[in-house]
């Protein structure tokens, strides 16, 4: 059997997947990928295949893969053209390399044309992509990350104590990116799916004042909830310097590492009602409960959003 291959451990999610992904099986049946080769050095030194690589080019990237019988391809932090190629530039050298399966973290709901989200186009288009290449595969589709929106309270707690944002009363299953990591991991060492669609949804559908009540009600905090528009939420994240888009220029240990464009039509969605799948696909997966945000304010130090690895060429 071939081994199985994870990329972007240099990332925030494809680390914490690294490190789960330890835990369920031997590290000789690994390979890791990253762009950095500094953040593959200590699994290296365990003796875990690595590969430094960059997925804008396709040079190497066949090579890279061919040991692997499944590779997990986790988004890129970046949005448009650019991911697109990225992407294609990773299915076609899996094909090349004789990959049997591809897993990849893609975004809820994002075959719906509906769905004003930016970040869906890059999604589906990948989705689609793999399809026609006639690739098994696992899609992924991530509820929004807590942690995110977590960071976010805390943000506003500074701001005054009354969180704005677009969402309105839209619901949301949000998901720790935690979880989302243990998915990917579990997902890489199952054989139990086959050109599957996975929602990896939370615990919980709830709106935006519910998260903020579960705030409050773990920190003593007061903060309120008010809906604003789309305009005025996209000029809250300028007064904050966050571009518009993931082409500008991103703030070193910035409380919203996205961009401002990504960020807005994601609550646009949220309040049409085009997040709010809800399954049990995670503990399907996982066998486990997926962690609520109620626990993740009680541990708010452990769920933060954290930085942005956003480093490419």
């Amino acid at each position: 059997m071939g081994k199985l291959l994870l990329t972007g451990v240099d990332g925030n999610l494809g680390n914490q997947a690294a490190e789960y992904l330890l835990d369920l099986v031997e590290k000789d049946q690994l390979i890791f990928c990253a762009y950095s080769e500094a953040a593959l050095k200590k699994y290296a030194d365990l003796g875990i295949e690595t590969h430094v690589t960059n997925f804008n080019h396709k040079d190497g990237l066949a090579e890279a893969f061919a040991n692997a019988d499944k590779v997990a391809l986790i988004s890129m932090p970046f949005v448009g053209e650019k991911r697109q190629n990225a992407h294609k530039n990773v299915v076609d050298a899996a094909k090349e390399a004789g990959v049997q399966q591809i897993i990849y973290t893609s975004l809820v709901n994002a075959a719906d044309e509906s769905n004003p989200s930016v970040e869906k186009i890059d999604h589906i288009f990948t989705e689609e992509y793999i399809n026609e290449a006639g690739m098994d595969h696992i899609f992924l589709r991530n509820s929004q990350y807590a942690e995110a929106m977590v960071t976010n309270y805390f943000t506003f707690v500074k701001m005054g104590g009354v969180m704005q944002n677009n969402q309105a009363d839209g619901k949301m299953a949000y998901i720790s990116r935690k979880d989302c990591a243990k998915a990917v991991a579990h997902a890489l060492a199952t054989d139990k799916y086959h050109d599957a669609v996975l929602n990896i949804n939370g615990p919980e559908l709830m709106t935006i004042t519910d998260f903020v009540n579960y705030g409050n009600e773990a920190t003593g905090n007061n903060v309120s909830y008010q809906a604003i528009s789309d305009e005025e939420n996209y000029a809250i994240f300028d007064a904050m310097g966050v571009p518009r888009t993931t082409e500008g220029a991103f703030k070193k240990d910035s409380e919203a590492p996205f961009s401002s464009e990504g960020m807005v039509t994601f609550g646009e969605a949220i309040r049409l009602g085009k997040m709010d799948n809800f399954t049990d696909d995670f503990k399907q997966l996982t066998g486990e409960e997926a962690i609520t945000v109620k626990y993740m304010f009680e541990h708010a130090d452990d769920f933060q959003v954290g930085e942005r690895h956003s480093e490419d060429n």
